[in-house]
Order: structure tokens, then sequence, then C-alpha cells
């Protein structure tokens, strides 16, 4: 196998350990600050969860393969150049603590870089669209369904106490967790096993787009270990900060945001997990009163959320232009 080609395998391994790092926290923050379980029970259960659902589809995974760029188009510049843009900026935000967006990283480093080797002719216009329009909508449900789906459950069981509520949601939301975990895997493990295909189709090494079982394999346990290691910065924002939750919010969050996020894994549709959650906890929050909500912090968030396109888009275009100049990779 090619050296280069084993850069770029490992840089997706790299990419797939930070998502799991990143985004551990969309599953497990809120049943960790309602203090449902430890932190440390909680990150066991997400990583196992996480690599179970990493083998449940591939259709995201093709989408990433041919959805974006021309596979005509695709070099090892542009993956490196790509890969390197999304994992700098899941590296930047984790230390600040901010809950954006992986799958934007990605998606935004694969559009610069290719257009930086090709133009935007090599950009495939409708597989974008497409993407864009998953990653677009798919916030606004988080935060419509979280919101009428906690109005449900008050209806529902508005009339028991709070310590029997507490004490019934507390034991559900290890469900509702293990499904956002499994629903997490499903998803975003699949960015990584698509990068790996796109490779390896670029190289030769494989004549169609279809995800070899030893890329899911690989995927899998890179995304669960990336999960083991939290990040706990953006834990504290996603289930602290932006809202006081109780069991029966972690619930009503977890379980919205997992359904939305399974839904688009079967129909191939990438979507961002954080951006999901966020959203979906914002809309759980906003059934108890607005001011509820700490809009201050959930403003800080979008605003790392819209910068987070560009500025990998602008990373991913530099870079490449750099490995060509310096003739490292083909």
């Amino acid at each position: 196998m090619p050296e280069i080609l084993i850069l770029i395998i490992v840089l997706a391994v790299l990419f797939d350990i930070a998502n799991g790092w990143h985004d551990c926290a969309n599953a497990i923050a809120t049943v960790v600050s309602t203090k449902v379980l430890s932190p440390g029970a909680a990150v066991a259960i997400a990583a196992f969860m996480n690599i179970l659902g990493a083998f449940l589809t591939t259709a995201v995974a093709k989408t990433i393969g041919t959805g974006i760029v021309d596979p005509a188009g695709i070099t090892d510049q542009v993956i490196i150049a790509a890969l390197l843009s999304a994992i700098i900026w899941n590296l930047i935000t984790i230390l600040m603590g901010l809950p954006v967006s992986s799958s934007h990283a990605l998606v935004g480093g694969l559009i610069g870089a290719a257009a930086a080797h090709g133009g935007i002719s090599i950009l495939n216009s409708d597989g974008i669209m497409k993407i864009f329009t998953s990653l677009l909508i798919s916030p606004l449900f988080g935060f419509v369904i979280g919101y009428a789906f906690m109005k449900l459950i008050l209806f529902l069981f508005g009339h028991l106490s709070p310590g029997t509520i507490s004490k019934y949601f507390g034991r559900l939301q290890i469900v509702s967790s293990s499904f956002m975990a499994f629903g997490h895997g499903s998803n975003d493990a699949q960015k990584a096993m698509g990068i790996i295909t796109m490779a390896l189709f670029a190289s030769g090494k494989i004549t169609t787009l279809d995800v070899p079982t030893w890329v899911v394999i690989t995927c899998a346990l890179a995304m669960g270990f990336g999960t083991i290691f939290g990040g706990w910065k953006i834990i504290k924002t996603l289930g602290v900060k932006m809202l006081k939750l109780e069991p029966i919010h972690g619930f009503a969050a977890e379980t919205s945001s997992a359904g939305i996020i399974m839904a688009a894994s079967y129909f191939g549709m990438p979507v961002s997990t954080t951006h999901v959650v966020s959203t979906a906890i914002l809309g759980v929050g906003a059934t108890k009163r607005l001011s509820a909500v700490r809009w201050g912090i959930a403003g800080k968030i979008v605003m790392a959320w819209l910068l987070t396109l560009p500025f990998c888009i602008a990373l991913a275009w530099g870079i490449e232009k750099a490995l060509t100049a310096y003739h490292i990779g083909g």
C-alpha cells in the first residue's frame, strides 16, 4: 500500500477519533448533567453504542464519497487537505469548549480542497445542495421535535409528582442516551468511512465506492476510542450552561435527537449531531419558558457554527495549494 494512502487512512482515523472525542458530549451531556450516570459510566456506554451504531448502514458514507466531489477529481492532496482542516477545527473548538459540527468541518474541507485543485466544476452541486439541505434543516427539526415531544410528555405525565417523574425518567434516560450514542455512531462514523473509501478508489485499490468491511470496522473502533476521552468542556456547555436540565428534559432531548439522526442515517443524509442535540435541548427548554434557556451561550454557539464552513473551506484551500506547491501527495 502506498505511503500516501497510509497517511490518508491515518488522518481519517484521527478525524474519527477527534469526532468521537468532540461529539461524545452529544450522547452523554444531558445524562451526566442530570446526575443519572457518572461521567465514567456514561462515557463507557456511549463508546460501546457508538461502535455498534457504526455497523448499521453505509448510506451516509456513500453520500460523502460521491455527493460532494466528482470521483474523477479526487486526489490524495484533496483528501489530505480536507481532513487536516477538519481535524484542526475540531481541536480548536474542543479547546474552546464549543459544540460545533464535525460534519460541517469535513464538508467544508472537501469543498475548499476540491475547488483549490480543480475549480468549482469538479464539485457536485446537486449533491452539495442535498447535503447542505440536510445539515440546515435538521437543527430546525431538532428544535421543533424536541419542543413537541416535551409538550407531549408533560401532557401525559405532568400530573405525577416531581419525585416520581425524576425516578422513572432517570431510568429511561439511560436508554435514551444509549439510543443517542447509537444514532451518533450510525451517522458520524460513516463520514470517515466515506473519506477512506474515496482514497482507496482514487488510488485504484477498489473499483467501486462500496465501503470495504475492514474500513467499517476500523472507523467504528476509532469512533469508540475517541468517545472514551470525552469532551468535558463541551459536555458542560451543552448540559449545564445552556439550560438547567432534569431527567425528564434529558430524556426528551436525547430521544428527539436520536430519532432524527437515525432517520437521516437510513436515508443516507449526513447531519450534524451536534446541531441536532443542541437545538433539541433548546426546544425542550423553551417548553418551560423562553427565559429558562441561556440564550447568550446559545448565541455564542451559533456564531461558532456559522464560522465552521468558511473557516474550513479557506483552510483546506490553503493546505491543498501548499501541498501542490511542495509536491506532496498526488
